[in-house]
């Protein structure tokens, strides 16, 4: 059957041509197993009633044998990767047949018996499949528009990381010390040496586990778990009784600044370690390529930028946790960050340049993605305001919206009320007022006895409700 759209658009082959063509022409084999039964679509692992998934991320130190093990693992995930994104790219390129994971999986035995890549028998088998699964996962969002079209993995560009379901692990928990084990993969032959920094939830089953290994040398294990995580007591104001509220203003000048006038350093770690950066890398153009001591110093540069981004994530778990723990509300302004960031261009793009830096080191992305599931662990409400609503040249006293401000302008009078603001306090008054607004909007329209959601987006909100 070959269903044809109007205007010589594209032809999509399905039906018994489309078999025969993933039979001979792509190597794809027919099922094999259970061919009289009805194809049935594999249905997901539903979690229990009332847990979250939940990663917990350990350092781990495999054995010289183990490293081994694991660098072939991580070389055969993108290799299988690769190989299933230009299959599925032939198959409708020269084609037009749409190949999905299940035959991606049946083109994978082919690959495991064929004479040149036997190799991948060295590997676990359900380790290549969820390197093919990530693909089909990268395809879907390619296919719903939020993505583009997946690209192939490089090696020494790429992350290193390989995927471990339940079968392809065992874990064997220590009765002496809850929450912590032994953890053995397949295809080796002991148990990794983890470093417990802290103990899994006790009698929890790890669902999933996935090995990585950094630019600087790292290993690492990341164990995925479904746990019921309790939501920490409401805040509320002595005075009144109603939900306390907080407006985060984030900025370069101060990494966030809450509505009453506390400021959050921004750490710029890469402005203090621009010396040593810019030091290193130089020492890196002068060795030459391919040697030891270029691969040495490449190396050194890995667990400077490593000792960075250690340091960044531990600064904004510590604020968005204090953060999450002292307020019920958090309110904060949808920022679009890939806007902020582009490329510059034409005169003063030196400027802008270093503007993007100083942005992309502060991880704002990050800070609000921590806040948005923190927020959804433990019972508390993210307002996200629109990023048009003009929180900087309002004035939190009167009302009064006065012209745009540039970004040098810290601080400014209200022609209206004659009120001398801070720039960043002030957005932070503007949006606490608005955010708080918003949830009592949404609390009032909610029916009886249901709870408030976790992530309010003002964006996403119908203009009547808003108005309302």
């Amino acid at each position: 059957m070959v269903e044809a759209a109007e205007n010589d658009k594209l032809i999509r082959v399905t039906g018994a041509e489309a078999k025969r063509l993933k039979r001979e022409a792509l190597g794809v084999p027919d099922r094999a197993k259970h061919q009289q039964r009805v194809a049935v679509p594999m249905r997901r692992r539903t979690p229990e009633a009332d847990t979250r998934q939940r990663v917990y991320r350990y350092r781990c130190y495999p054995t010289p044998t183990q490293a081994e093990q694991l660098i072939k693992t991580f070389g055969a995930c993108r290799w299988t990767y690769n190989e299933g994104l230009a299959l599925r790219d032939k198959a409708w390129r020269e084609h037009r047949v749409s190949l999905g994971f299940a035959e991606s999986c049946r083109a994978l035995t082919g690959w495991r018996n064929a004479e040149g890549t036997r190799w991948l028998k060295d590997v676990s088998s359900t380790v290549l499949q969820q390197a093919l699964r990530h693909l089909d996962t990268a395809f879907g969002r390619f296919f719903k528009g939020a993505t583009k079209h997946p690209k192939r993995k490089k090696k020494n560009r790429s992350r290193d990381s390989a995927t471990y379901v339940r079968t392809g692990f065992r874990w064997v928990e220590d009765p002496e010390r809850p929450g912590t084990g032994l953890i053995a993969l397949a295809k080796q032959s002991g148990p990794l040496r983890i470093r417990w920094s802290r103990p899994l939830p006790t009698g929890v089953r790890p669902v999933k586990l996935t090995v990585s290994r950094d630019r600087a040398g790292r290993f690492f294990v990341s164990v995925l778990v479904e746990e019921r995580i309790e939501p920490l007591p409401p805040v509320f104001l002595r005075d009144g009784g109603a939900p306390k509220a907080v407006g985060l203003d984030l900025g370069l000048a101060a990494l966030v600044t809450l509505d009453d006038g506390e400021k959050v350093d921004h750490p710029r770690l890469l402005k203090k370690y621009g010396a040593k950066l810019a030091q290193l890398q130089r020492s890196l153009h002068r060795k030459k390529k391919g040697s030891k001591n270029r691969e040495k110093a490449r190396q050194e540069i890995a667990r400077l930028y490593a000792l960075i981004g250690d340091v960044r994530r531990d600064a904004l778990d510590q604020l968005t946790t204090r953060l999450v723990r002292e307020n019920q509300v958090l309110v904060a302004e949808d920022l679009s960050i890939a806007s902020l960031v582009r490329s510059p261009k034409g005169k003063g793009r030196r400027r802008k340049a270093g503007l993007n830096r100083a942005i992309l080191d502060a991880s704002w992305g990050e800070l609000l993605k921590q806040l948005l599931y923190k927020c959804a662990w433990y019972g508390r409400t993210l307002v996200i305001v629109d990023r048009f609503f003009p929180s900087t040249r309002r004035c939190s006293a009167c009302g009064v919206t006065g012209p745009k401000l540039d970004l040098a302008v810290r601080g400014w009078s209200c022609g209206g009320c004659g009120a001398v603001h801070d720039r960043d306090v002030n957005a932070a008054r503007n949006l606490r007022e608005e955010g708080t607004r918003v949830y009592e909007l949404v609390a009032s329209a909610l029916p009886p006895g249901r709870a408030m959601p976790s992530v309010i987006r003002v964006s996403e909100m119908q203009d009547m409700v808003l108005t309302a």
